[in-house]
């Protein structure tokens, strides 16, 4: 059987949308690798990474804050990171008293701090709750960060920094995204590798034995081997 000229054309809009972003320094590789890095720094240093999306983006921010508070690969200590569009409470209430272009600005000015993160994802770069959550996001003192489709856009010229996958095609955008996610986590990880403190940070911590003033002084009990360690 073979495959319909469609999935041909889908897989070679992915294929080129990869090879750009491998290649361009200034909006692909080296920008998710940068990305990584500074988000070390900040939620190592008790910060926080706000996310939002519409759509198939949401999931896709909704996938990198389940791998900063799990993990990516790697057992380590969980950091903050939370995906405003999840908080469904929250925003069905917003939008239903403010609007749906607050859903998300709203909550950026409640949980946000500076020095935070706040990553917008959109596929178009035009999202009207997007621009307006750039906009809170920027008056509390966050870092905006922008992954969208080509530039310019809306979205891009609201943000500090951008991360953008050149491509006409929506779908196309939204899985080179994910390849972006996944580069961000690994240069997470290595900075935290790289980092003696991160590393001592990461390790769970030894319960403490008590010990009472009768046995303060008392001389250590005799070790007691297993069978297979007497063997």
């Amino acid at each position: 059987m073979h495959a319909p000229r469609s999935a041909h054309r889908h897989c070679q809009s992915l294929h080129d949308a990869l090879r750009s972003f491998r290649d361009d320094g200034e909006y692909g590789l080296t920008q998710a690798v940068l990305w990584g890095r500074r988000l070390a720094d900040v939620l190592s240093g008790g910060g926080r990474l706000l996310a939002a999306g519409n759509g198939g983006s949401a999931a896709q921010a909704q996938h990198l804050t389940a791998e900063l508070v799990g993990r990516y690969a790697a057992d380590r200590r969980p950091f903050s990171a939370i995906s405003l569009h999840a908080e469904t409470s929250s925003v069905t209430a917003i939008g239903n008293d403010y609007g749906f272009d607050e859903v998300f600005a709203r909550q950026v000015a409640a949980h946000g701090r500076e020095g935070d993160v706040l990553v917008l994802m959109s596929t178009s770069g035009s999202s009207d709750n997007l621009l307006s959550a750039a906009t809170a996001g920027r008056n509390a003192g966050l870092r905006v960060w922008a992954m969208t489709g080509p530039v310019p856009n809306p979205l891009a010229s609201q943000a500090d920094e951008v991360l953008c996958v050149d491509s006409a095609s929506s779908a196309t955008v939204q899985e080179a995204h994910l390849v972006a996610l996944h580069v961000v986590c690994e240069a997470f990880d290595e900075a935290l590798e790289e980092a003696p403190e991160a590393r001592q940070a990461a390790r769970p911590a030894q319960p403490v034995t008590p010990v009472s003033p009768e046995t303060a002084d008392a001389p250590p009990a005799p070790a007691v081997l297993t069978r297979r360690e007497a063997a």
